[in-house]
């Protein structure tokens, strides 16, 4: 089973993510420091699962923006 993340953990998370775009990476540290700087959370936890899920779904966008080019690729090579 995979984790359960809050709405509001999503919602944070999509936010972030479309506002500071450029400055995300695929590196927990990172974004934790990116999460830090803008996003005001009292609690470790919540800012730390904010950033695991920030890092989560970074790497699931950049998978998406790659795949269809990917996928043009293989399907001209083939013909």
């Amino acid at each position: 089973m995979g984790n359960i993340y809050t709405k509001d953990i999503k919602r944070i998370v999509k936010e972030i993510y479309d506002r500071y775009k450029d400055e995300i990476k695929d590196d927990y540290n990172t974004n934790k420091q990116i999460v830090i700087r803008y996003v005001d959370v009292k609690s470790k936890k919540v800012r730390n699962r904010i950033a695991g899920y920030l890092t989560r779904y970074y790497k699931i966008m950049k998978e998406k923006e790659t795949s269809p080019a990917e996928e043009k690729e293989e399907i001209s090579e083939e013909i």
